[in-house]
C-alpha cells in the first residue's frame, strides 16, 4: 500500500482545502462544535448539505451515474480528512450513507429516479426504522408487521431509538411480511411516508440531555407495493448490506485524530493538580499516546480497505473491525475530554455568543461546554450499527474461523 499522494492527489488536497476556506462558514463551523452527537441538526446539517449539493460533491460516495462525483477512494479519504480537519459538521449519514446505497443497489429504476435526487436536494429526511422494543441487538427477531393488501402493505408496530424520526418525512423500515419460516427470512425493506395517519413520534429524552432519539408507532399505516426495495422477504440480506455500511461506509480516523489533537491543545491550559499543566503530566501523556497509536492504526486499516475498494475487493468483515475499534477509540477520547474538560463546562457563561468577536475563546468554547454531553452520548458507540459483542463474534467466525 503506497502511502504517498500522487501529485493530482496533492492538487486535489488543495482544492478541497479552498473550497472549504471559502465555504465553511463560521455558523456551520460552530454548530458542528457545539453537537454533542454523531447527528447535527437539520438546520446544520441540511445547510451543509445544500452547500456541497451546489458544488456536486454532496453524494462523493455514490457512483457517478447517480449523481456522484466519480473520485477514487484516496480522493473521498482525502475529503473527510480535510472536512475533519476543517471541523465541518458530518454529513447527513441516515439517507446519504445507508438508505441510497441500497435504492441505487437494489432498488428499481422509478426508486432511483424518484428518491436519489430528493437525497441530494435535501427534499426528503430519512429516519431509519430498524430496532424495536422487545429485539434489542437480535434484529432478526422484529415483531413490526406489514400485511399486503392489494397495491400496498398495512403497517403495524412500533420502533424504538429512532434517530432524528422528528424531523424526518421518510423512514426506511424492516417489517415481517411472513412469519411462517425462518425469523430471518420473513422480513422485507419497506419505504415509509412519515407525513400520514397512524404514525405519532415520541421523544426519548437521554442521559446527556438532548433529543435526538424516539420511539415511532405504526398504526395501520399505509406503504405502497411500489415502495418495497428488492422482492419481499430480501430485508435481512438488504439490513446486512446497509449495517456494512454503517460499519465500514466513512473514515473514522480523521475525526478522532482532529479531537484528540484538540484535547491535547486544551491540556496546556489545564492544571494537573501537582502545580503543572496537564499536557506535562505523566499519566496523561501516557494515555494521550495510547489513543494516538490507536487512531493512527485505525487510519492504517481504513486506508487499506479503501485500497481494496479501488482494486474492486468488498471489504466484507474488514468493517466490523473498524466498527470494533473506532467506538472504543470515541469513547475514550469523549472520555479524556470529560476528565479534562468536564467540570470547566459548568463554568461557561452560556449567553455569550457561539461565534463572532464578543465568542469565547475556542479552547474554553464549545469543546469545554459540549464534553460531558459528549461523553454520555458516546456510550451508545458500542450499541448502534450492531454491538461490540455482534462484532467480535463475526470477527471471530469470518477472520479467524472460531
Amino acid at each position: 500500500m503506497n502511502l504517498e499522494l500522487s501529485p493530482d492527489e496533492r492538487r486535489f488536497r488543495e482544492e478541497v482545502r479552498a473550497f472549504l476556506a471559502k465555504h465553511l462558514t463560521p455558523e456551520i463551523r460552530e454548530g458542528a462544535a457545539a453537537t454533542p452527537s454523531v447527528f447535527v441538526e437539520p438546520d446544520i446539517g441540511q445547510a451543509w448539505n445544500a452547500i456541497l449539493n451546489r458544488q456536486g460533491w454532496l453524494g462523493y460516495q455514490w457512483p457517478k451515474e447517480y449523481g456522484g462525483t466519480g473520485w477514487t477512494p484516496v480522493q473521498r479519504y482525502l475529503f473527510e480528512k480535510e472536512c475533519a480537519e476543517a471541523g465541518a459538521p458530518n454529513l447527513t449519514v441516515l439517507g446519504l450513507k445507508l438508505v441510497a446505497p441500497v435504492i441505487y443497489t437494489f432498488g428499481t429504476a422509478q426508486q432511483k429516479a424518484h428518491y436519489l435526487p430528493r437525497i441530494l436536494s435535501g427534499e426528503d429526511y430519512w429516519c431509519q426504522g430498524f430496532s424495536e422494543p422487545a429485539s434489542g441487538s437480535d434484529l432478526a427477531s422484529l415483531q413490526c408487521r406489514a400485511v399486503k393488501d392489494g397495491d400496498r402493505y398495512i403497517l403495524n408496530g412500533s420502533k424504538i431509538w429512532t434517530t432524528h424520526a422528528h424531523w424526518a418525512n421518510r423512514m426506511f423500515c424492516l417489517a415481517r411480511t411472513d412469519a411462517s419460516g425462518h425469523k430471518s427470512t420473513g422480513i422485507s425493506f419497506l419505504l415509509v411516508d412519515m407525513n400520514q395517519p397512524g404514525i405519532s413520534v415520541r421523544p426519548i429524552l437521554t442521559l446527556a440531555g438532548d433529543h435526538e432519539v424516539n420511539q415511532v408507532f405504526l398504526e395501520d399505516v399505509v406503504v405502497p407495493v411500489t415502495d418495497l426495495v428488492g422482492a419481499e422477504g430480501d430485508g435481512w440480506k438488504l439490513a446486512k448490506f446497509l449495517l456494512e455500511n454503517e460499519r465500514g461506509g466513512s473514515c473514522h480516523a480523521p475525526k478522532l485524530a482532529y479531537d484528540l489533537r484538540r484535547i491535547c491543545a486544551d491540556a496546556a491550559d489545564q492544571p494537573d493538580g501537582a502545580g503543572g499543566a496537564m499536557a506535562g503530566n505523566a499519566d496523561w501523556r501516557r494515555r494521550a499516546a495510547r489513543a494516538r497509536l490507536g487512531v493512527e492504526s485505525l487510519e492504517m486499516i481504513e486506508l487499506k480497505i479503501l485500497s481494496e475498494i479501488a482494486q474492486g475487493r468488498a471489504p466484507g468483515p474488514q468493517t466490523s473491525l473498524v466498527k470494533l475499534l473506532a467506538s472504543n477509540l470515541r469513547q475514550e477520547i469523549d472520555l479524556m475530554a470529560m476528565d479534562l474538560l468536564g467540570l470547566a463546562g459548568l463554568e461557561l457563561d452560556t449567553r455569550r455568543p457561539l461565534y463572532g468577536p464578543d465568542a469565547p475563546p475556542p479552547v474554553h468554547s464549545r469543546q469545554t461546554q459540549v464534553a460531558a454531553a459528549r461523553y454520555l452520548n458516546s456510550r451508545a458507540w458500542t450499541i448502534f450499527g450492531g454491538t461490540n459483542e455482534v462484532q467480535a463474534s463475526i470477527i471471530a467466525k469470518t477472520v479467524l474461523n472460531l
